[in-house]
């Protein structure tokens, strides 16, 4: 069975001279999980590994660096699922954990519950043994004060215009993270963090937390998706992929048929990683950058700024 990962650093116009580091990180981030693979690992532990690098570089918008809130705090979002029982383990609007996957890993595998929000999942991280952290930078924290001072141009004086806003000032976006994998045994597992969208209300949650939209893992496919969450909530779009694929399409037809249709019902800025039971690892999104990196078998890490 041949054994493969992707990872994904967050689909968007990564800012001029940023894109080199952030290929480097993707590309480190997938030969951790690439030496869980090939030392016979799980997926899961490949896909937790790779995604707990790029948690803790904090050019990526997940963990340490993740985007603040409008109160001006992180609230994080992680999810992990497992293609064999469908499990599943989820966090969301979690404050002050380095690590929100590993602890939406323990959700999966010491509860019965398949989400664990706010107060009460940074409740469960410390019984778990997951210490205090502060995720938030410097560089957020000057870049939330600026946004703050300019409060009106940036959400708008009447209503919440931030999508408007993230299209013409892409730079303040960051990135989710993504990894999906295949192992040896066949099993597939797929993990995303995120610091969700910047400036969001307090206790807005996006597609990353919840198996179906931003992170889903079949017997068919495993998917991880990044950008505007809301988008990928209403289209359910990771779980499409893997249904599509049992209609009997191909992954990449199953990647191209979901991306298009969120294109022409939303003009949907996103992108999505995946891989299928066969080993094969695929890249595609509608915004102009998504850092990824990937291998396959016995290939060497390779890494992309974006699909031409």
């Amino acid at each position: 069975m041949p054994i493969a990962l992707i990872a994904h650093g967050g689909a968007g116009n990564w800012r001029p001279g940023s894109e080199q580091d952030a290929l480097e990180a993707m590309k480190a981030a997938a030969e951790a999980g690439r030496a869980v693979l090939r030392a016979g690992g799980s997926s899961l532990d490949a896909v937790c590994a790779t995604v707990v690098m790029l948690e803790d570089n904090p050019i990526f918008n997940a963990g340490t660096g993740a985007v603040l809130n409008f109160d001006g705090f992180c609230e994080l979002d992680a999810s992990v699922m497992v293609s064999r029982e469908s499990r599943v383990g989820a966090v969301a609007a979690m404050q002050r954990v380095k690590n929100p996957i590993l602890v939406a890993r323990k959700v999966m595998e010491e509860t019965d519950h398949v989400m664990l929000a706010g107060e009460g999942a940074q409740r469960f991280a410390r019984v778990m043994g997951f210490p205090d952290h502060d995720p938030v930078t410097p560089a957020r924290k000057a870049d939330w004060q600026d946004k703050r001072r300019r409060v009106d141009e940036v959400l708008g004086k009447h209503s919440l215009k931030m999508r408007r806003f993230l299209k013409d000032h892409p730079e303040y976006a960051g990135g989710t993270v993504g990894a999906v994998a295949v192992d040896s045994a066949g099993v597939l597992a797929a993990a995303t963090s995120t610091g969700g969208v910047t400036m969001k209300l307090v206790g807005r949650v996006g597609d990353s937390p919840l198996a179906g939209a931003g992170n889903y893992a079949s017997r068919e496919a495993a998917a991880s998706f990044t950008g505007t969450g809301e988008f990928v909530m209403r289209s359910l779009a990771a779980r499409a992929i893997s249904e599509a694929m049992r209609r009997g399409a191909s992954l990449d037809r199953a990647m191209a048929e979901v991306l298009d249709g969120m294109h022409r019902d939303f003009d949907a800025d996103v992108g999505v990683i995946a891989v299928d039971s066969a080993g094969n690892a695929l890249a595609r999104h509608l915004t102009r950058d998504m850092p990824h990196a990937w291998f396959r078998g016995e290939d060497e890490v390779a890494s992309r700024m974006r699909i031409a």
